[in-house]
C-alpha cells in the first residue's frame, strides 16, 4: 500500500470517528467519548493539533493515557499482523 493510500485511509477513518464520537455525544446507543478518544488517536498521526490534544488528555487523565497506550500498541501489532510486516521490538 503506498503513503497516498494509507493517508487517505487515516484521515478518513480519524474523521469517521470523531464524528460518531460528536453523533454519540447526543446518541444514547454509541459511547461518544470513546469514539472522539480513537479518532483522536488516529489523527494525532497526521495533525499537531490532535496529538497536541492528546497529550493534553494523557496529562489530565494518566489513567485513560495508559489505556490509550495499549491499545494502540495492539492496534499497530493486529495492523502489522495483517498487512505481513515484520515484528519490530
Amino acid at each position: 500500500m503506498n503513503s497516498l493510500t494509507k493517508r487517505i485511509l487515516t484521515l478518513v477513518a480519524g474523521w469517521s470517528f470523531i464524528l460518531l464520537g460528536i453523533a454519540g455525544l447526543f446518541l444514547p446507543v454509541l459511547q461518544g467519548a470513546l469514539f472522539l478518544l480513537v479518532g483522536l488517536i488516529i489523527l494525532s498521526s497526521e495533525y499537531l493539533w490532535a496529538h497536541n490534544l492528546l497529550n493534553k488528555i494523557r496529562t489530565r487523565f494518566p489513567t485513560l493515557g495508559r489505556t490509550a497506550d495499549q491499545a494502540m500498541e495492539k492496534a499497530t501489532a493486529w495492523l502489522r499482523r495483517i498487512s505481513g510486516q515484520p515484528k519490530t521490538d
